[in-house]
């Protein structure tokens, strides 16, 4: 079932890097609504289920200690064409390969430091939605 919504998060680096408010900008420019927000950190134990899905891959120990390094920014968006629209947004996973004027061309350092999280599919994007927020959450 395709949905609207897709779940995204802003990562330690942009965070640590004051770039909260730019990207929040660029996503509600782009026309996506906001309809779940959160400023939190997740401990390893919770970075390493959030990313169990890459357990067996050999980047996945690294890709814990970074997503528990500091604060992140979670949200679900709203949009119709949500998840293909925001991973336009967002740009490639490595920076140096992102079209001119996406998030992560502006805003990440690196591929392992890209600066936000997009859902790839409608179930991920419920699955992670629900990883961070409750339904009473959600407006």
């Amino acid at each position: 079932m395709k949905t609207n919504r897709t779940f995204t998060m802003i990562k330690p680096d942009a965070v640590a890097n004051g770039h909260i408010g730019a990207i929040l900008d660029h996503i509600t420019k782009a026309g996506f609504k906001i309809v779940a927000l959160k400023y939190t950190a997740l401990s390893a134990q919770k970075a390493g289920e959030f990313y169990a899905v890459h357990a067996e891959r050999g980047f996945y120990a690294d890709l814990v200690a970074f997503m528990s390094s500091g604060p992140i920014v979670a949200a679900i968006l709203e949009k119709d064409n949500a998840i293909a629209d925001f991973r336009a947004l967002i740009g490639a996973t490595d920076p140096s390969k992102a079209e001119a004027g996406t998030i992560r061309q502006l805003f990440a350092k690196s591929i392992e430091a890209n600066a936000v999280h997009g859902s790839d599919s409608d179930e991920n994007a419920d699955i992670e939605g629900n990883f961070f927020f409750s339904a009473f959450e959600r407006f």
